[in-house]
């Protein structure tokens, strides 16, 4: 694909956005192409993903001049573009932001879609909506408050004032702000940690973490009865048995 480059190499897949003149900025057809490729990652053998803009900038956001938009149904296209964002948070995989330079709008909320978020010093975070008399999109509304809660939530979007990585590590949106020059190796060390991983437990921990909000403490509490029985099953956990008798470390994968 001509404006993201795909890769899979040693069981973790990197997206990266390939449109730097205009700060990676979406178009409608790059937001069915992310769609594809999630899909690709969720059937792949690849176990975790990494979503990149390149050194210089993480993504600005939809891009307002892309005129294939004018064509389609306003509430059509933008149903497609929410259902890209309700597959990313779905994936039953972990995912990585690694953001340098600006993450705006949609962009932003791309960013905080994944599970982790690593960020380098030169990084920045604008939920730009509201500066374009526009509202949250790409699940907005639905993160910051878990990320922030609701007051700082609504001070983020209304105001769209651009926030630096460390006052975002601050508050909550980032996991990590590392040295421009390590962004690529912190990054890549987090992922082979997360691939070496049981990825059923994982995947479990993952669905039950999104789906807490929506549950009761006996929900909650349920759906992990029924997981753990399920994950106690699986060969990753007989592996972790075989290996904690045998005094060595587990070997999950490959």
């Amino acid at each position: 694909m001509e404006n993201i480059n795909y890769l899979e190499e040693d069981g973790i897949a990197t997206l990266t956005l390939m449109r730097p003149e205009v700060k990676n900025a979406i178009t409608h057809e790059m937001w069915e192409q992310l769609d594809v490729l999630f899909g690709r990652f969720e059937s792949s053998d690849a176990r975790v993903l990494v979503v990149t803009g390149g050194s210089e900038c993480f993504c600005s956001g939809a891009d307002l001049r892309d005129q294939t938009r004018v064509a389609i149904d306003p509430l059509t296209r933008m149903r497609r573009i929410s259902a890209v964002a309700a597959h990313l948070h779905n994936l039953p995989k972990p995912t990585i932001a690694q953001v340098q330079g600006v993450a705006a709008g949609a962009g932003c909320n791309l960013a905080l879609g994944c599970d982790l978020v690593v960020a380098s010093e030169s990084a920045s975070f604008i939920e730009i909506f509201s500066k374009r008399a526009l509202s949250l999109d790409f699940g907005g509304s639905y993160l910051l408050p878990r990320l922030v809660g609701l007051a700082k939530a609504k001070e983020i979007a209304f105001f769209a004032d651009a926030i630096d990585a460390n006052r975002a590590a601050a508050l909550g949106l980032v996991n990590k702000v590392v040295m421009e020059l390590e962004i690529d190796e912190v990054v890549m060390e987090w992922a082979r940690r997360l691939r070496d991983l049981p990825s059923q437990a994982l995947a479990m921990t993952k669905q039950l973490l999104n789906e807490s909000y929506s549950s009761t403490i006996e929900q909650a509490l349920e759906r992990e009865s029924q997981a753990q029985v399920i994950s106690a099953h699986s060969k990753d956990a007989k592996e972790a048995l075989l290996a904690f008798r045998e005094r060595r470390e587990p070997r999950f994968w490959p």
